[in-house]
């Protein structure tokens, strides 16, 4: 059986010679991403780095929202706080959960259970291959 493959989502990252500041499209929308002055970029936007924790924060906050949404909890806000780590053995993201409003252990329980569902979370502690051409 040969299945075709439809991507999810498309996106181009363009460098026009602005040394380290890239332009990337995606669905219509465009962002800027450098690198730190520090690190001989300008410093015109997120490093690639932080854009990979920004796709999994706001992935995880929207999944809460629908699911808060849906189940119509007293929830009025989700902050999520992430770190990244190399260790030894690879990388670490340490994402901190926080919910301001009336949270029950259980409800904070099923929470972070539904966190860890989102796609983007289950993108990247999935096998991935990349194919480059």
């Amino acid at each position: 059986m040969n299945l075709q493959l439809l991507p999810l989502v498309s996106a181009e990252a363009e460098n026009t010679n602005t040394h380290y500041q890239t332009t990337i499209r995606s669905a219509g929308h465009t962002i800027v991403a450098d690198e730190p002055e520090n690190q001989g970029g300008t410093n015109t936007g997120m490093n690639p780095y932080s854009l990979l924790l920004a796709s999994l924060g706001s992935c995880t906050a929207i999944t809460l929202r629908m699911y808060i949404d849906r189940k119509q909890w007293a929830i009025e806000d989700v902050l999520v706080n992430m770190d990244i780590y190399k260790t030894e053995t690879g990388t670490l993201i340490n994402r901190k959960i926080t919910f301001k409003g009336d949270v029950s252990a259980a409800q904070h329980e099923r929470l972070l259970a539904i966190a860890n569902a989102c796609p983007i979370h289950k993108i990247l502690s999935g096998n991935i291959e990349i194919v480059t051409s």
